[in-house]
């Protein structure tokens, strides 16, 4: 064989096989960022639903798809540096699951997409123009469903049929709280319920306010949801059954530890429906284009258990209406 021949193989070869080389080049795998306030073990359920949601979409996370876990663990001081992190490993979009965790992320970047697994008022909280047309590169899900303060005095009422007072639990610096407020007050009327509004701005209120709804002969409160009382969830139930008062949460979580009753969004299915935004965003779109969410999936939890350590019986219409009861 000549040489002339020899070369041409050989330029053949690298002229056939070039093209393809290039082409088995690897394709790059999206790196989503995820963070929480609390720890990541207290929302186990939370994950799995958005894991759900992936796989759905057909991403397996480690294969076509990189999740960077992240929780502050209720630190204040973690958030920022957690934020910082987040930004400095280009991650394509970052999941946020809650308003105290969006806020520094909206401080920290307006490239990075951010997608709210949840927020109790995303307009309040300045996190979007509006829910139909967000604006900015924050999109996501709204925990708070039309008329839910109303849905808890009805269910209330009926465990309670003498409650005129009700005390509601929350954290003024929250907004989500001053919407709640405004629809238990037009509930309330329906009711003929009296409200009184016990603010907890730190961990050390908690025992002051509980106690002094007890002292103010509240028939029954309404706890709702903030960081604060998530972290200090079981102190927060312990000391509302240590006072015999039926208690209404907005989180599973609550009920399972111990609490009365829950009724609120089932957040599972909120977190899997947030991958469904990563999955947009991920393929092109702009996430101030996409419409914030409103809650679809409702769930009613009672614990028969704390019903029975406060001395309450749960009547049986309300029972058979119960998502789950707790035995």
């Amino acid at each position: 064989m000549t040489k002339s021949i020899v070369f041409s193989l050989l330029a053949t070869i690298l002229l056939t096989t070039g093209p393809r080389t290039e082409a088995q080049q690897p394709a790059k795998i999206p790196r989503i960022g995820f963070q929480f306030d609390s720890p990541l073990a207290s929302i186990a359920a939370r994950i799995e639903g958005f894991r759900q949601g992936l796989r759905e979409l057909g991403y397996v996370e480690g294969k076509n798809i990189v999740i960077e876990w992240r929780s502050s663990e209720g630190k204040a001081e973690r958030r920022s540096e957690i934020v910082a992190e987040l930004v400095r490993l280009k991650v394509d979009v970052i999941v946020s699951g809650g308003p105290s965790v969006t806020r520094p992320l909206k401080e920290a970047t307006s490239a990075i997409p951010i997608v709210m697994a949840q927020d109790t008022d995303p307009v309040g909280n300045s996190f979007a123009a509006s829910l139909a047309r967000p604006g900015g590169n924050i999109t996501g899900l709204s925990s708070m469903g039309p008329e839910m303060s109303g849905k808890h005095l009805e269910l209330m009422k009926e465990i309670v049929p003498k409650l005129s007072r009700l005390a509601i639990i929350g954290n003024s610096a929250n907004p989500g709280d001053a919407l709640a407020l405004r629809e238990a007050v037009l509930a309330a009327g329906t009711y003929q319920i009296y409200l009184s509004y016990l603010d907890v701005q730190e961990a050390k209120d908690i025992e002051r306010v509980i106690r002094s709804a007890a002292k103010g002969r509240a028939d029954a409160l309404l706890v709702l949801g903030n960081p604060i009382f998530n972290l200090q969830r079981q102190q927060v139930i312990d000391l509302i059954n240590k006072h015999r008062l039926p208690a209404s949460y907005r989180q599973p979580e609550y009920s399972d530890a111990g609490g009365l009753m829950t009724y609120g969004p089932n957040y599972p299915e909120l977190f899997r429906r947030a991958a469904t935004y990563v999955d947009k965003i991920l393929k092109g779109a702009k996430p101030g284009e996409i419409p914030v969410e409103q809650p679809m999936k409702f769930e009613f939890i009672v614990n028969l258990k704390a019903a029975k350590q406060i001395g309450l019986t749960i009547p049986p219409n309300v029972l058979v209406r119960a998502d789950r009861v707790i035995k």
